[in-house]
């Protein structure tokens, strides 16, 4: 770039979803009910987790902390995408984008390192019940989840600290709804094939390593769940292991898409579909999938219901 003259990006501007008035107004109030009912479901899960003894499990814990990291997670997101919606000027700060990013990045590679621990849990839960108090006791799990946060944030800022170096001195239109590093990398005039090269190889430690250990938890899962002789055992543990194989499904369907193709391949449209899922929709998901599909979260919901219903009585 020495010797040119340019003009250095001081703010992006996002496209957002849509054009058209009319469907921007339809997609507030459908983004605006979703990311009520995420917090709403996500606070209500660690509340009701908090407050029932029998779920002071390792397994509950984990689904603490990812309760916890889809509020934030959402948040880092949503509230803007609704503002944005009802504005006409879609505008981020230079700073504002890359602190978006950061965040965005740090809690959805937490999001990842959860379901590797929760299905690690399920795997010695299931498959050494007698060792599990012991090796999942409550210091082993506190320092799974603060290596777990730990990881998110170094290798967000990774990823954070080689994208805001590189130079922006184009156009400043982002073809996103929020500042994801596809687009980014897309307006940078600057060589970004070695930025792309980093963000593969630690996308794909994270989700495909993550990945493996759910497959691998879960093959021996399975095995052991067919030499399970009680019907009502095989019930029990394949309902649990449904519920987390249907989040896992999701979440890993659309970040691998989105993160995992080839650059050439990448479409603004369909990753702003796509981007949709992973940061509106599956953090709603998450504690409704995890409700309804789990006993223990059905009875502990109707006992707090039923506890509330006494004090108000008397």
């Amino acid at each position: 770039m020495s010797g040119e003259n340019y003009t250095a990006v001081m703010e992006f501007i996002f496209l957002g979803l849509t054009d058209s008035p009319e469907l921007q107004v339809i997609l507030f109030v459908l983004f605006s009910m979703i990311y009520t009912l995420t917090m709403i479901g996500n606070g209500g899960m660690i509340t009701l987790i908090m407050i029932d003894s029998q779920l002071h499990t390792p397994m509950y814990f984990f689904l603490t902390n990812l309760s916890l990291t889809d509020i934030i997670y959402s948040s880092t997101i949503t509230p803007k995408m609704l503002v944005d919606l009802l504005s006409e000027r879609k505008v981020i700060s230079f700073t504002g984008c890359f602190l978006q990013m950061y965040f965005f990045i740090a809690l959805i590679t937490i999001e990842c390192i959860l379901f590797g621990l929760m299905a690690y849990d399920r795997y010695v839960a299931i498959c050494n019940p007698l060792l599990y108090p012991v090796i999942m006791s409550r210091t082993v799990c506190l320092k799974m989840a603060i290596g777990a946060f730990t990881a998110g944030f170094l290798n967000s800022i990774i990823h954070t600290s080689y994208i805001s170096s590189l130079s922006y001195c184009g156009s400043n239109v982002v073809h996103h709804f929020f500042c994801d590093s596809p687009p980014i990398l897309k307006l940078s005039c600057s060589d970004t094939q070695m930025n792309e090269t980093i963000i593969f190889i630690c996308a794909g430690i994270n989700m495909l390593g993550t990945l493996l250990i759910i497959l691998t938890s879960y093959i021996y899962i399975l095995f052991s769940i067919l030499r399970l002789h009680s019907v009502e055992g095989r019930r029990k543990a394949f309902s649990t292991c449904a519920s987390h194989l249907t989040a896992i499904a999701i979440f890993y369907g659309t970040e691998i898409v989105t993160y995992l193709c080839p650059s050439s391949s990448y479409s603004p449209t369909q990753g702003k579909v796509i981007s949709v899922f992973y940061t509106v929709v599956i953090p709603m998901l998450n504690p409704l999938i995890y409700s309804l599909r789990n006993e223990e979260v059905k009875r502990a919901l109707k006992n707090a219901v039923t506890r509330r219903r006494i004090i108000t009585f008397i």
